[in-house]
């Protein structure tokens, strides 16, 4: 497999991912400048230069949840997830798609608002309703984890998934210290050696 990658992106969910099912991979590792993202290459391998974009055999395949999904069936042998049949299932999806639906949009404005754009051309109304937005979005998550080590209980995709935006929105300082169950949850994904060896991409 070849993971088409760059920094501080939600590529390093795949890595993520990849370390924790002790899977081989090869890394094409790119600036996360459109210079390489908007390059001819690149954009033959994802029509609008985005990334990650996972190469496997004749597979190529885009979107960070499809790919986690599409390894997890592939070569997942059953793991990260529970069965269809457990009352855990349903909470799994749930959380998994979260993070796409209701964090990564407000973390998206906050980026492009505090570190994309030059400082002249932020919108300061923006980002403070992305923020609001994103504070509302984690609160129910700091809820779902009272009694919990991770989302669901045990660790599964879906931490993998909402997990690397939990702690996105911590490290851009979004995640009041009043969430006690988040903060702590974001303490224990940090200490697991396949996220460690994701950041350290980063």
């Amino acid at each position: 497999m070849l993971l088409h990658f760059a920094p501080n992106s939600r590529a390093g969910r795949i890595v993520w991912l990849l370390e924790e099912l002790g899977l081989d991979y090869e890394i094409n590792k790119m600036a996360f400048h459109p210079k390489d993202l908007k390059s001819d290459e690149h954009r033959a391998r994802h029509p609008l230069g985005r990334i990650p974009v996972l190469d496997d055999g004749d597979v190529r395949i885009w979107e960070s949840g499809a790919i986690v999904e599409y390894v997890m069936a592939r070569y997942g042998d059953g793991g990260l997830k529970p069965p269809v049949d457990s009352p855990m299932f349903p909470e799994y999806l749930q959380w998994f798609h979260y993070c796409e639906g209701m964090v990564m949009p407000p973390i998206n404005t906050i980026m492009v608002n505090t570190v994309l754009l030059p400082p002249e051309r932020r919108n300061e109304e923006a980002l403070g309703q992305a923020q609001r937005l994103l504070a509302r979005a984690v609160a129910p998550v700091d809820e779902a984890l009272e009694g919990r080590e991770y989302l669901i209980g045990d660790f599964s995709a879906a931490d993998i998934m909402l997990g690397h935006s939990l702690f996105m929105s911590n490290r851009l300082g979004q995640v009041s210290d009043e969430l006690k169950n988040l903060k702590a949850y974001i303490g224990r994904i940090e200490k697991r050696p396949a996220f460690q060896k994701a950041i350290t991409m980063q």
